[in-house]
């Protein structure tokens, strides 16, 4: 024969129960914090690999580990991964950062840095175009053979892209991208480093290439022609291009033909 407990005594047992649950999870999490903070799982140092070609591995760890110290205030189980991320990609030159933890106390990263290309804007700016022509801030090295590009800085991939293609084609002839400039009303000029200057207008990348070659494919034979140093083109007319030499400007039109001489 079963009896039925007094409710009042049935209450009691479920908060016992209650309390007991609750104090067995109270001591896991103290336990678990106090695991957590033990001096064994603080970040004893970090393993730079990657490219450092701009960057002392030695002071950069060493500089990077006092800044973990004062602004990750973690150990090396909770630690923001994606917080030293973002401290390692402050950093001049670094264009991204790969963390990871290495057991028992270390950190492992690895860099990627910015390979620049050419200058945004102007030489000396302090902003440089790297090969994914994305805009950082850094000073290299050596500038001296470093283009110039130029334009609205959403436009910086469009620009590297379009400067690779033209100074592949203007190497055919021997001539040398100097400067690619696109303003805000998508007119592209650029510069020769001769110091000749081209109009290319408006348009897509292949009405660009295609007006370009149109130039270069017959430039040989107005020169032979017109002799003379080359000071500008004009690539904006619909079916031909303008050329102007010392001494001597060229409209070509219906082709290499018509001239009008400027002495």
């Amino acid at each position: 024969m079963t009896t039925d407990l007094p409710l009042d005594i049935r209450l009691m047992q479920m908060a016992t129960r209650a309390m007991a649950v609750v104090f067995a999870v109270l001591c896991l999490v103290m336990a678990g914090n106090w695991a957590v903070r033990h001096p064994g799982w603080t970040i004893q140092g970090i393993t730079v690999h990657g490219d450092v070609v701009h960057q002392n591995a030695v002071s950069l760890k060493a500089q990077l580990t006092n800044a973990l110290r004062s602004r990750v205030n973690s150990s090396f189980l909770t630690v923001d991964l994606q917080q030293v991320r973002q401290l390692f990609e402050s950093v001049p030159w670094v264009r991204s950062a790969i963390v990871q933890r290495e057991f028992p106390n270390r950190l492992r990263v690895t860099l990627e840095e910015h390979k620049a290309v050419a200058w945004w804007g102007q030489t000396g700016s302090g902003q440089l175009v790297n090969l994914h022509g994305e805009v950082f801030e850094a000073s290299p090295d050596d500038s001296d053979n470093l283009p110039e590009l130029a334009g609205p800085l959403p436009q910086s991939a469009l620009v590297w892209a379009l400067y690779q293609k033209l100074s592949d084609e203007l190497a055919r002839m021997e001539l040398s991208l100097e400067r690619l400039e696109l303003n805000e009303r998508g007119n592209w000029s650029a510069h020769l480093d001769n110091g000749a200057r081209m109009e290319l207008g408006r348009g897509t990348p292949d009405n660009l290439i295609e007006r370009t070659r149109r130039f270069t494919g017959t430039l040989n034979q107005l020169t032979q022609r017109y002799p003379g140093e080359l000071q500008a083109v004009d690539l904006r007319y619909p079916n031909g291009y303008a050329l102007r030499l010392r001494g001597v400007t060229t409209v070509d039109g219906a082709g290499p033909g018509s001239t009008q001489n400027r002495r």
